[in-house]
């Protein structure tokens, strides 16, 4: 084989031809074996994380409701009013686990530290308060108190772009215990837990989902093109 190869780059154009195509074709079959590793591997655990148990479905604490479409956003989750107050809360954690096999409360502590952004906002002000909050089966605690910038939408949060007032654990005590009866009151509270955290499994297991398709989509939109080219 690597005769006719040297034997054609002496001959002619038509040589050089086949000498610049030989790569070529090596290279489109070790891809094509790639990719195909790579669909099947993608296949079998979009099937598998498919058949994970949901977890039982809970309902927000009253007076909360559930802002609409807040699944596929990186918005508010839930949102109530207080008075002449609008109160949004955004929940996240640090670490985007599922647990294997179905829904399990009792594993990682990761998965039972949430993390709250309250926006309280009132009419004619423009700036709202806003807590950053750790929130656990039984307990919560702030980690900071700032004024922010109004929310224009609930696509997203706003970052902060000025001073955001003192560590909040060395503020005085007194100044902590009224800040705990400010959200306590609103309904900030450790009963928000259940739901949250089964909302945040939904949320990861239905972006889970999304991810293992759209990577699909990708490769075999990919591989559609260079079977087009090939074909030119």
């Amino acid at each position: 084989m690597w005769r006719k190869v040297f034997t054609g780059l002496g001959g002619g154009g038509g040589g050089l031809q086949s000498w610049h195509m030989l790569p070529i074709r090596r290279s489109s079959s070790v891809s094509s074996a790639v990719d195909s590793v790579i669909m099947r591997s993608l296949k079998e655990h979009y099937l598998e994380v498919s058949k994970m148990t949901p977890p039982p479905k809970v309902s927000p604490p009253s007076p909360f409701t559930v802002v609409k479409g807040a699944l596929d956003a990186e918005g508010p989750v839930l949102k109530r009013t207080y008075n002449d107050e609008e109160i949004s809360i955004y929940v996240m954690r640090l670490a985007n686990l599922l647990p294997e096999g179905g829904y399990d409360d009792q594993g990682d502590d990761s998965i039972n530290q949430l993390f709250l952004h309250v926006d309280v906002a009132k009419p004619g002000q423009e700036d709202s308060l806003h807590f950053l909050c750790g929130l656990y089966p039984d307990a919560l605690g702030i980690h900071s108190v700032s004024l922010r910038p109004k929310l224009q939408t609930t696509s997203s949060l706003v970052v902060p772009s000025k001073y955001q007032g003192p560590i909040f654990e060395d503020l005085d005590e007194k100044i902590r215990d009224a800040f705990h009866g400010f959200i306590d009151k609103r309904g900030i509270n450790e009963s928000l837990f259940p739901f949250l955290q089964a909302w945040l499994y939904v949320k990861d297991h239905r972006n889970l989902l999304r991810w293992f398709k759209s990577v699909g989509t990708f490769i075999t939109e990919q591989k559609a093109e260079q079977k087009a080219v090939t074909q030119a």
